[in-house]
């Protein structure tokens, strides 16, 4: 068991960390698993996000969440998404999806917040919690520092009282594939309608990261032949620290 005087330290120094601010201009990132990208900050940040939303607009908001691949997404987006829920959020999952996409969608639904499991080119062992306004900027400052006074006051009493155990329901897979089917349709349709690769072979690399899973079938569906590439949806552990995106083409009428 520990002393009085340890738990202390532990909380003041806790205290020291979230005075000096827990969100910058990327969100929220850490180590996955260390604070304060724990589990029980996690269901907190999406508790506290969730009654804030609830009190600015009178009513429960509704969530959009995506996630890239890092082997920790799942997990943070499951305790975020526990938290937020068993404050009265609806949330909703695009499962693995750009940053852009979780914007959009919040946008288009429309969400009242888009919330992405993401750090971006940051270490595999890394991973953040980023939050869009329906219009793909960030959200209010002022509701990310009463997020980070609720972990502050958590903190400082030690408690781990209320903590909503469990999980919330699982998402259908039909239903993620249809919201990244949405921003793929934006893409296509919106984005670049005139735009057309047919007669071109065409090898993407997206390093791993989230558009690895959206940029083959965007591609097709612009008319290029998408050849397969040994780095696509390896091990979540080899996510490119670079996230660089590398196409090469060639000509259709190639004899190899």
């Amino acid at each position: 068991m520990r002393s009085a005087a340890v738990d202390l330290i532990h909380s003041v120094d806790l205290i020291h960390k979230i005075m000096n601010k827990l969100f910058g201009t990327d969100g929220m990132r850490a180590e996955a698993g260390k604070f304060p990208l724990d589990r029980d900050t996690i269901v907190t940040v999406g508790r506290a996000l969730s009654r804030h939303l609830t009190e600015q607009l009178g009513r429960a908001p509704q969530i959009i969440t995506g996630r890239d691949t890092r082997e920790s997404g799942a997990w943070i987006e499951e305790a975020f998404t526990s938290g937020a829920c068993a404050a009265g959020a609806s949330c909703e999952s695009a499962e693995i999806i750009t940053t852009p996409g979780v914007a959009h969608l919040a946008k288009v639904l429309p969400a009242d917040v888009g919330v992405v499991i993401s750090a971006s080119h940051n270490p595999y062992q890394d991973n953040g919690i980023k939050l869009f306004a329906p219009s793909g900027r960030k959200l209010d400052e002022s509701i990310e520092r009463r997020i980070e006074a609720d972990i502050a006051n958590r903190e400082s009493q030690n408690s781990e009282a209320a903590l909503p155990q469990g999980s919330a329901a699982a998402p259908p897979a039909e239903r993620a594939a249809d919201l990244q089917a949405r921003y793929l349709n934006y893409l296509s349709d919106e984005v670049a309608p005139d735009l057309r690769l047919d007669g071109l072979r065409v090898v993407i690399d997206c390093a791993n990261g989230a558009a690895s899973y959206l940029a083959p079938e965007l591609f097709a569906r612009l008319g290029a032949t998408v050849l397969p590439s040994t780095t696509l949806r390896t091990a979540a552990t080899s996510i490119s620290t670079a996230a660089l995106f590398i196409f090469r083409s060639f000509a259709s009428t190639s004899s190899n």
